[in-house]
């Protein structure tokens, strides 16, 4: 059986978590990752000499890094409807996953752990108005490519994108900030919802 390492709370532990539920595929989930000492054991460096969570063991297989994690799943097992194998079709998918990790997701950074985390560090007013200010204007990237597909991020049906995308919406609506309109992110949240590994993993309470 699947062997997931991580933390449930972890956004990158819960696209490998939701992935799994699309798939209907069983897992074991160990909860490493609840502070620094538990990443950088010997024994977890092994792993992952990144020290960071998700880790999954598929038999002999070890694999880190979320995003490479979750295209492993449907490639290994059977995902063809989430990860299209006609190249134009999977290359929007992957230019989504891959906007997430270096767009949307950094943009977020300075706001999500001012607001949410209320880390001492990153109570600065400046930056944090310049951090809601850039993450904004990635949802509004994301509210007009919603627009245009009228369903998912990538296009007509869910994807493998939808996860990552997915994840980063419900932390934008979880986050206690001043949200603007953005009709087609709402509708698109309300339409992921439906979705039971959505509900489990995404819409759950947890930013």
């Amino acid at each position: 059986m699947l062997r997931i390492l991580g933390k449930a709370s972890s956004i990158n532990v819960r696209k490998v978590l939701w992935t799994c539920a699309e798939l209907q595929l069983p897992f074991d989930r160990e909860d490493w990752g609840s502070g620094f000492q538990a990443t950088h054991t010997p024994e977890f460096l092994a792993l992952n000499p990144c020290a960071m969570v998700p880790v999954i063991q598929d038999g002999d297989f070890t694999l880190w890094e979320s995003n490479t994690i979750i295209r492993y799943l449907v490639a290994n097992y059977p995902g063809a409807d989430l990860y299209p194998t006609e190249p134009r079709a999977r290359a929007r998918v992957d230019q989504w996953i891959d906007w997430q990790a270096s767009e949307l997701n950094r943009s977020w950074s300075y706001a999500f752990t001012s607001l949410v985390r209320r880390s001492p560090d990153y109570q600065d007013s400046a930056a944090l108005a310049r951090g809601i200010e850039q993450w904004s204007k990635n949802m509004d990237i994301l509210n007009r490519q919603l627009e245009k597909t009228g369903a998912y991020v990538s296009g007509e049906r869910f994807s493998l994108a939808d996860i990552p995308i997915g994840l980063s919406v419900n932390r934008w609506f979880e986050t206690p900030l001043g949200h603007p309109d953005y009709p087609a992110v709402r509708t698109y949240y309300e339409r992921l919802s439906q979705r039971e590994g959505f509900r489990l993993y995404g819409r759950n309470g947890t930013p």
